[in-house]
């Protein structure tokens, strides 16, 4: 349940992102993103860890790890703009094969033939989605595509910080690095409209959601096995395509469903060889 819970506000963190995105700049609602939670966190848990919140010896990887993750909000809010959220969420879900393929070189894990021809299979998915002769717009799909492989990244910094690093030290360094980068981007809203309250409170609600998912997130691994609850990722698909009918009125057909089923079905495969060892 927290697992879904945490999917659920995932969805709604991307769906928000892709409603405003229409309106305002991409870095300003990866800044809002990412500022809330540092300021949140921040109040919250300083005055209860004291330096245990920012203390780390392994520094460097929890600033790389966080600078991925800000690339990542970029890239997938920047590509959801103008791609339906199912057929966007579907292309993002080629990671867990790309966590796979890279666990070998990266971490020293065994990668077998059978995970080199599921990847194979679930790029077959992906082009089958953004087919030459479909209508989804090349540049915006290349986008989502590099957000998946520096997620797939990310998810290698974090199983490499988890065994000695605090939970919520990561969590703090998440928010403080994503915050510091995308303040770079500020002065492209110079010349942009100024937000009404209901969108601002929409902005705000980015990091809020975020925060959440991130959090509940931390909890579910704090019951169970990642092997078990990684074939459960594939849920957000169906709070994307929900989400993006009720809001944008998109409904994905024939070729992006049997897309987004060659991919869900490589990445549980995978997930299951995973779980069997």
């Amino acid at each position: 349940m927290l697992m879904l819970a945490a999917l659920f506000c995932f969805a709604v963190l991307d769906t928000t992102g892709k409603y405003l995105s229409q309106r305002y700049p991409v870095g300003v609602l990866v800044w809002a993103r990412y500022l809330v939670p540092a300021i949140v966190l921040g109040a919250v848990l300083y005055p209860r860890m004291g330096r245990d919140l920012v203390v780390t010896a392994r520094w460097r990887l929890q600033i790389v790890r966080a600078a991925l993750l800000a690339g990542v909000s970029f890239l997938i809010m920047g590509g959801l703009r103008t791609i339906p959220m199912a057929e966007g969420t579907s292309l993002f879900f080629i990671t867990p094969l790309i966590v796979t393929l890279l666990a070998g070189p990266v971490l020293g894990e065994r990668v077998t033939g059978a995970h080199w021809l599921l990847a194979l299979f679930g790029f077959s998915g992906v082009l089958l989605i953004a087919r030459p002769d479909g209508d989804l717009p090349l540049g915006p799909v290349l986008m989502l595509l590099a957000g998946s492989l520096l997620y797939a990244l990310y998810q290698l910094a974090t199983r490499t910080l988890a065994p000695t690093e605090r939970p919520l030290t990561t969590l703090f360094y998440t928010a403080l690095i994503g915050a510091g980068i995308s303040s770079v981007a500020l002065p492209a809203a110079a010349h942009s409209d100024i937000p009404s309250w209901q969108d601002t409170l929409l902005v705000l609600s980015l990091g809020v959601s975020g925060m959440a998912g991130h959090f509940l997130l931390i909890r579910a691994m704090a019951f169970a096995p990642a092997s078990t609850l990684s074939p459960l990722i594939y849920v957000q698909l169906v709070w994307a395509t929900l989400m993006g009918w009720l809001v944008f009125g998109d409904l994905p057909g024939v070729s992006a469903i049997g897309g987004a089923a060659i991919i869900v079905a490589s990445g549980l495969l995978s997930a299951w060889l995973a779980h069997r060892r």
